[in-house]
């Protein structure tokens, strides 16, 4: 008979209860949060024009990431957003500004298949919690990770920030082999870096 993993178990534990004090957040203060970013903390990500970033489109109590990536663009940024393609794979599509975005599962949107797939340099990665490590605790779909490890597996090594509120930290997130660590997260109260392993 199979049974879940004990770092599974812990991970849903955990993933259930920081998403509980995301929740929580009042609407103020996410709002509040997502300009404290754009307006301190882009010139601290030091995106170059021309760079690709790819961003994500807020989901439930997700922290918006929209401000940051328009004052990216203003800056000369290409910014994409994923795409889901299968019960497995993503991709990511160029998201120009004002362009029309279709519904694409989970409640996220993304452009449609008119826009080109991009590959990003830097990547602003939505999580569930994090870790002082740099170990990030994603939704458990896995997406990010195989799509990181595919572009390693082609020597392309983006950029990984991971964008969340503070409260989202964790005293220690489970890691597994297959786990990709964050260089940095950026939260309403700045930027922090950690090590990488690669």
């Amino acid at each position: 008979m199979y049974s879940v993993p004990n770092s599974l178990t812990e991970k849903q534990r955990l993933r259930n209860a920081v998403l509980a004090k995301r929740d929580a957040l009042t609407p103020d203060f996410r709002d509040k949060a997502a300009r404290t970013i754009a307006e301190n903390y882009a010139d601290e990500l030091n995106i170059q024009s021309g760079q690709i970033v790819s961003g994500f489109w807020p989901i439930r109590s997700e922290i918006d990431p929209r401000p940051l990536l328009h004052s990216l663009r203003e800056r000369g940024a290409l910014i994409c957003l994923p795409v889901i393609l299968n019960k497995t794979q993503i991709c990511f599509r160029l998201w120009q500004e004002n362009q029309a975005l279709i519904p694409c599962g989970f409640g996220t949107m993304a452009p449609d298949k008119t826009a080109p797939i991009l590959r990003p340099d830097v990547m602003l990665i939505p999580l569930a919690g994090f870790d002082s490590q740099g170990h990030r605790l994603g939704y458990g779909a896995g997406y990010y990770d195989r799509y990181i490890s595919s572009l390693h597996a082609t020597n392309h090594f983006p950029e990984l920030i991971g964008f969340a509120y503070t409260c989202q930290e964790l005293p220690c997130v489970p890691d597994e082999p297959h786990d990709v660590p964050l260089e940095k997260i950026v939260t309403e109260n700045g930027l922090r870096f950690f090590q990488t392993r690669y």
